[in-house]
């Protein structure tokens, strides 16, 4: 399992913070709380045939 850190802002709080993404599987979107606010996020992340992650987060 190849294991990616992804950081950004939390779309509630404002916090900064950080997951980490399971890049063996190369397309997910799920709801994960907030380490800080405990408020549902939505994550999203796509890995591209480069190895690229494309990644999103929202409020969930």
């Amino acid at each position: 399992m190849e294991q990616y850190e992804q950081f950004f802002v939390c779309p509630h709080c404002g916090e900064s913070i950080s997951i980490l993404l399971d890049l063996s599987v190369l397309s997910q979107e799920y709801i994960e709380d907030c380490e800080v606010c405990c408020r549902p996020i939505e994550i999203k992340y796509v890995v591209g045939e480069d190895g690229e992650v494309e990644f999103e987060e929202g409020r969930g």
